[in-house]
């Protein structure tokens, strides 16, 4: 007869739950802010948040920044392309498609200074280092 170790399965149990509550965090990290992968960089003088957001137009993006958080939406409109009554669609997902993201900054920046640029669906926002500031900024977008 073999005797079973009681502690042995409890551990079992435990590490089998581990591995599934990964999975399972890394799914819904995944969906966290979906379509918007960001680099958050920092040197002596500067924050650098490097944002990818590919198929957006500049003007379909937001950056503000307020009491070190960053946040980033974009907002992408339905495309009006064949809209008469000739074309059959077997499948359309180009619909309307909105993104955000919102970023603890690693210190206190100095808002009123921020500047950001959006070249080829690549946002990348320069936020100087400072002692504290009170209040908001909505940053524009060269």
């Amino acid at each position: 007869m073999t005797r079973r170790d009681p502690f042995r399965d409890i551990e079992e149990l435990f590490d089998r739950m581990s591995r599934e509550f990964e999975e399972f965090g890394s799914g819904i990290e995944s969906r966290v802010g979906e379509g918007i992968s960001v680099d958050v960089a920092e040197d002596d003088e500067t924050v650098t948040v490097t944002a990818d957001l590919p198929g957006y137009d500049r003007d379909d993006v937001e950056v503000t920044v307020q009491d070190r958080t960053l946040t980033i939406a974009a907002e992408h409109a339905e495309t009006d392309e064949a809209d008469d009554e000739d074309t059959q669609y077997h499948r359309r997902e180009r619909r309307r498609r909105s993104v955000s993201r919102r970023l603890r900054l690693p210190t206190e920046v100095r808002e009123d200074e921020a500047s950001a640029t959006y070249q080829h669906g690549v946002l990348t926002v320069e936020l100087p280092k400072a002692t504290g500031d009170a209040g908001g900024h909505s940053i524009d977008i060269d």
